[in-house]
């Protein structure tokens, strides 16, 4: 796994590419919800990420590896659930 900064461009994109699809899934609100549950289990990293990965394999079809790595970084955990909310509220006031 890559380390990845705070401003690093790989993250951000990774971050957009793991929120849209969990969008278009419909599934923003469980995620956000999940990602918040999670967070006592997030010193385990890539240890946890090994439980997790059927899952993201079934939501993803394995062809998103990005958000593996988002799921192992403790900042990208934390973008990726200020985007998710960012898109909520978003299709909150399209509605």
């Amino acid at each position: 796994m890559l380390p990845m900064e705070p401003g690093d461009e790989l993250r951000d994109a990774l971050v957009e590419e793991v929120a849209r699809e969990i969008q278009l899934r419909g599934l923003t609100a469980s995620a956000v919800s999940f990602l918040h549950a999670s967070r006592p289990y997030r010193p385990l990293g890539s240890d946890a990420m090994l439980f997790f990965d059927p899952v993201l394999r079934s939501l993803f079809g394995g062809g998103l590896a990005g958000a593996s790595a988002i799921l192992a970084d403790d900042a990208g955990i934390e973008q990726l659930i200020e985007r998710l909310e960012e898109l909520y509220e978003e299709a909150s006031w399209d509605a």
